[in-house]
């Protein structure tokens, strides 16, 4: 015979299992998962038609709590174990479960991470404009970033370009940690399809990347004002990327250590690319992020000429040209 306080106890058990957002407040969620609880059900209901087929399969846990257990592991970086202990499962559901959430987040990299349409073009310029007097800029990128593996190793090396409101607008994720940032560059969709089709515009690069008509570098040594002016400019309009680093490595402290083999570490990346994107679309906001928005001015609102898409020009020359006509 079943006594009243274990009916009772039964009850909340499935009661929580069937609505674990209904546990915590929304300040709560945030504290926890970085996400709220809209922000939570819009991902549950993005990876359900996948995880639903999942947990139909095993009797499992409801996506729900499939989505709180990744989000908090992607969210403090803590081993398994803590994350478990944390929200009353074992370590290998905690596994799992991070495991089928980060493919299914990784699949629909596409659907979230994409460089802006031709609709998109001068709002993108006017942003990145006003952030740092750059012209024609489209995005700024970034391939420094390596992540450790179980035995302590450099394992993956990623690429990341980025638009002013912080947003990653194109990703490479494979390739060793030992691969040089030019190298993966030449060898991405980016790269071909840019310098088949020249953009309206142009991406912001380090000194690491080769000069092209469309990623434009800085003047390793700045022997005229003008170009200083340049360098400055480029340098300040860089920082976009700089600061969507630190804001998905705060979203996502698991990106600071990687405990787990490369292509599971891949998935992982990708996964939490999607849910920055989705962050910041949805203006889910750091707990300690500031309002640094650039100020609606600039030094010069009129963009320099660019040149003919069948133009045969070279980086070099479409530099200079930005120094001329605009510093």
């Amino acid at each position: 015979r079943i006594s009243s306080l274990a009916l009772v106890c039964c009850s909340l058990f499935l009661y929580q299992c069937s609505k674990p957002l209904e546990q915590y407040t929304n300040e709560e969620l945030y504290a926890r998962f970085w996400f709220g609880n809209a922000d939570i059900k819009y991902i549950a209901d993005l990876v359900r038609p996948e995880l639903q087929r999942r947990t139909r399969r095993s009797h499992s846990i409801s996506v729900e709590e499939q989505v709180l257990i990744a989000l908090r592991f992607y969210a403090s970086g803590s081993f398994y174990q803590v994350v478990g202990d944390s929200i009353g499962v074992d370590k290998s559901t905690v596994s799992k479960v991070v495991k089928a959430e980060s493919v299914t987040l990784a699949s629909l990299v596409n659907q979230f991470v994409c460089f802006p349409r031709d609709d998109q073009i001068s709002q993108t310029k006017h942003k990145f404009l006003l952030l740092g007097n750059m012209p024609n800029t489209i995005g700024v990128t970034h391939g420094e970033w390596e992540y450790i593996n179980r035995k302590g190793r450099h394992s993956i090396n990623i690429q990341l370009v980025g638009d002013a409101d912080l947003l990653i607008t194109n990703c490479v994720v494979k390739w060793p940690g030992s691969v040089h940032d030019a190298c993966i560059l030449r060898e991405s969709a980016l790269y071909r399809n840019l310098q088949t089709n020249r953009p309206d515009g142009i991406i912001l690069g380090d000194s690491t990347y080769p000069l092209l008509p469309w990623l434009m570098t800085p003047f390793l040594a700045s022997n005229t004002p003008e170009q200083a002016r340049f360098n400055t400019a480029h340098s300040k309009t860089r920082c976009a990327i700089e600061r969507l680093n630190g804001v998905l490595k705060r979203r996502v402290a698991c990106l600071n250590y990687l405990r787990v083999e490369p292509q599971g570490v891949c998935n992982i990346i990708l996964a939490c690319i999607v849910l920055h994107n989705i962050a910041t679309k949805r203006n889910v906001r750091l707990c300690d992020e500031v309002n640094d928005a650039p100020a609606e001015s600039a030094e010069n609102e009129d963009i320099p000429p660019t040149f003919s898409q069948n133009e045969r020009v070279t980086g070099h020359a479409v530099r200079d040209a930005i120094v001329r006509n605009y510093f």
